[in-house]
């Protein structure tokens, strides 16, 4: 029996996908913003966490409806977003590391200028 219909994959990958879309384009504003000034640190990698997390669940599940011989319309979305957000977020996280490493540095720098 499949987990849903063909209407209800559309509703559930649209209203997926766009939620990963609208957290992807948070991280981006706030990245540009805020990682540059070693701000917001917390909040960006909790962020990029639900991101990436959500997106391993969508992948888990997708890989099990691929096992219980879902068909296309059930396991394609799982797939796509998964990939999607494990990707987007997995791939970008390391270089927002790397802005927020290179702020703290510019950080200390500046302090132990001041200090003389």
């Amino acid at each position: 029996m499949e987990w849903w219909t063909q209407q209800g994959a559309g509703w559930i990958g649209g209203g997926v996908g766009a939620g990963i879309g609208l957290l992807g384009g948070l991280i981006g504003v706030l990245g540009g913003l805020c990682v540059p000034k070693g701000k917001a640190k917390p909040l960006v990698l909790a962020l990029f966490a639900i991101m990436i997390g959500a997106g391993a669940i969508s992948l888990v599940a997708g890989v099990v409806a691929l096992i219980d011989s879902q068909p296309y319309h059930v396991f394609y979305p799982l797939l796509l977003i998964g990939l999607i957000a494990c990707g987007v977020g997995g791939g970008n996280l390391p270089f927002v590391l790397k802005a927020y490493r290179q702020a703290e540095a510019r950080r200390m720098d500046a302090e132990e200028l001041r200090r003389g």
